[in-house]
């Protein structure tokens, strides 16, 4: 991909390079810190370092003039390598965590500079302190900030997007999560996707790759004709999912990437929290998006391992009653009382 002023202009202007190597939920959340380099360094070739099947995604911020692929690995490590080539980049931007690994990494590379979070492994890095209890969106802007950069954790919309969605109106059921600490029971999806239908709306079932079979399942459980599952072979492209989310009616979905995309494109949302509290992933505070989260009373903010093995009780706790109740409740969502004949 070229630079947006294309050919190769791309080739000679300064470059900056952002690792953010994780899923389209950390995508997403980096959208504001994001627009803030953008802002400050509108002359740059801003490249991002993420795994390739985010290129759609990455591309529709309108932030990010090319990807540069990271390898694919089990669960969320920093790449041990880059296919960087040419000139160090003018600026390396570690917005992928506090480091050392990820210091190192783009250390290598020589940057002119190197914005990063301080760390005792790196005591050469000269940042400010990471901060365990904060919002993932807020977390990168007081970064950038630090180093002089104006960015607002709040400025997290992605532009609309061109395409016609596949299911104008409807409700999208999310059942996935790329760890099963973050599942609510199919059996419970299913539930609110039966209610919801009965109430007269048009739902879809989304999956991501490899989740074709959990979303079969939760359809069938569900009574719903196997096309109202999209999805599930492999991620459905992106600019059908954002077409899809941003003129549904609302997005149903445990702490997922796809809930971050309601919030980007400002559909409405219930969000079902477990092993980590909705106040460091959860939703801007709006109307529009209600989060369910039941901590026991001494629960920190990070109760759980939110890549376990087995669904977080906290998640457990969430009744199928209480995801429709607050769906009835969004400001696009119509439901009559008697639908809530769920468990």
């Amino acid at each position: 991909m070229t630079g947006r002023g294309g050919g190769s202009r791309a080739e000679t202007r300064p470059r900056i390079l952002v690792l953010r190597a994780l899923g389209l939920g950390d995508l997403l959340t980096a959208v504001p810190a994001l627009r803030a380099l953008r802002r400050a360094h509108a002359d740059h070739e801003l490249v991002l370092a993420a795994p390739r099947r985010l290129t759609g995604a990455a591309r529709s911020t309108g932030l990010v003039d090319r990807v540069l692929p990271t390898a694919a690995a089990p669960g969320r490590p920093v790449p041990t390598a880059l296919a960087w080539s040419g000139p160090p980049p003018e600026v390396a931007v570690d917005l992928h965590g506090n480091g050392p690994l990820s210091h190192r990494l783009l250390s290598s590379l020589a940057p002119a500079r190197l914005f990063a979070y301080a760390h005792p492994g790196t005591p050469d890095v000269t940042g400010p302190p990471w901060r365990e209890d904060e919002h993932e969106r807020a977390r990168w802007c007081r970064l950038l900030t630090w180093y002089g950069l104006a960015a607002d954790p709040a400025d997290l919309r992605i532009p609309d997007p061109r395409r016609v969605s596949p299911a104008p109106g409807a409700v999208i059921i999310h059942p996935g999560a790329d760890a099963p600490a973050r599942r609510w029971p199919p059996e419970r999806f299913a539930a609110v996707a039966h209610a919801l239908y009965a109430a007269g709306h048009r739902v879809v079932i989304t999956a991501g790759a490899g989740e074709g079979a959990l979303a079969r399942r939760v359809a069938g459980l569900a009574g719903l004709p196997s096309r109202t599952v999209l999805g599930g072979a492999g991620d459905v492209p992106f600019d059908e999912l954002a077409a899809l989310v941003a003129h549904a009616r609302a997005v149903v979905a445990g702490d997922t990437g796809l809930a971050h995309l309601a919030s980007a494109v400002g559909t409405p949302s219930v969000t079902l929290f477990g092993p980590v509290a909705p106040r460091l992933w959860g939703p801007p505070r709006s109307a529009a998006h209600r989060v369910l989260w039941h901590p026991d009373p001494r629960d920190t903010t990070r109760p759980g391992d939110a890549h376990g093995g087995r669904p977080d009780a906290r998640l457990l706790r969430i009744t199928a009653a209480e995801v429709l109740t607050a769906v009835f409740r969004l400001p696009r969502v119509d439901g009559a009382v008697a639908a809530l004949a769920v468990t």
